[in-house]
């Protein structure tokens, strides 16, 4: 079980302080975030490096879990720690993990969390990025490990109009790989494109994402780029309730989670609530 599915106290409440903690790392040589018994993951890595500061064994909360290849500049996690195993300043377990952490992951900040802050179900949002190069010679190798090499002619303007075609409240059943019990309806916030010589970068938001569901996103989009596949084909994917065997998975490699957004302080523990509830099924026509 990957350890960010529960917020699971090892210690009586009262003995522990809920720390913040904000995390980067490059993914190409992780077998994704969560924990998995004989893989190297993210989470593993710190939560090993954690527990021997601390002295007992901690386990992270995770607000997006990353799959294997996938990066991350903007990462949030929490974690319950024994309150007399604290420093003074937290921020210096910063420096400290920087020295037993290996180089492709870094924890950059460590803050005391406050009331009701639960990493996972606090958020009101995430924010990723895919970053994909059209040139022909493939990707710079300053940038190979984070950027798709794509050398095809795509139309920006058909997949910027596909891409927003889809933002609102919508199930994303085509875009997503199923999971026993888990909704698949999401509030898409944001999908568009930039590009900058031979560089497009895709901006995904939304207020979570199911399994695969922004390298679906993505791939889609691509397809029409490439002229394959109609504006009007993307979205009436919205329709599909079973995971589409016409939407390619982008690579994982181009894809990174930038940011966790959080509602303010004393709006916590109603976000908490709010999340958990269980999302319906969508009736046609009245979520647009």
């Amino acid at each position: 079980m990957a350890s960010d599915e529960t917020s699971s106290r090892l210690l009586p409440e009262d003995d522990t302080t809920r720390l913040r903690l904000d995390i980067a790392y490059d993914g190409t040589d992780f077998s994704g975030w969560a924990r998995q018994p004989g893989r190297r993951t993210v989470c593993g890595e710190i939560e090993d490096k954690l527990s021997a500061i601390v002295r007992t064994p901690v386990l992270l909360t995770v607000a997006g879990r990353t799959d294997a290849g996938v990066h991350a500049s903007g990462q949030v996690a929490h974690v319950d720690v024994p309150t007399a195993a604290l420093p003074d300043d937290p921020s210096r377990w910063v420096r400290r993990l920087a020295r037993f952490l290996p180089r492709d992951v870094r924890v950059t900040g460590i803050t005391v969390a406050p009331d009701h802050f639960d990493a996972r179900f606090s958020a009101v949002r995430r924010h990723y990025e895919y970053r994909l190069t059209t040139a022909v010679y493939g990707a710079d190798p300053l940038r190979a490990r984070d950027t798709v090499a794509w050398p095809k002619a795509v139309d920006l303007d058909a997949m910027q109009r596909a891409s927003r075609s889809l933002l609102g409240l919508h199930d994303f059943a085509a875009f997503c790989k199923r999971r026993e019990g888990a909704t698949t309806v999401r509030e898409l916030q944001r999908f568009d494109w930039t590009c900058e010589g031979t560089i497009l970068t895709a901006y995904v938001s939304a207020d979570a994402f199911c399994w695969s569901m922004v390298r679906s996103l993505v791939g889609a989009a691509l397809a029409v780029g490439e002229g394959r596949r109609s504006v009007d084909w993307m979205t009436a994917l919205l329709d599909e309730r079973e995971r589409a065997a016409a939407v390619a998975v982008a690579p994982a490699h181009g894809l990174s989670l930038v940011g966790v957004d959080y509602p303010p302080d004393e709006e916590l523990a109603a976000r908490n609530i709010a999340t958990r509830e269980m999302r319906g099924p969508i009736t046609p026509g009245c979520c647009g």
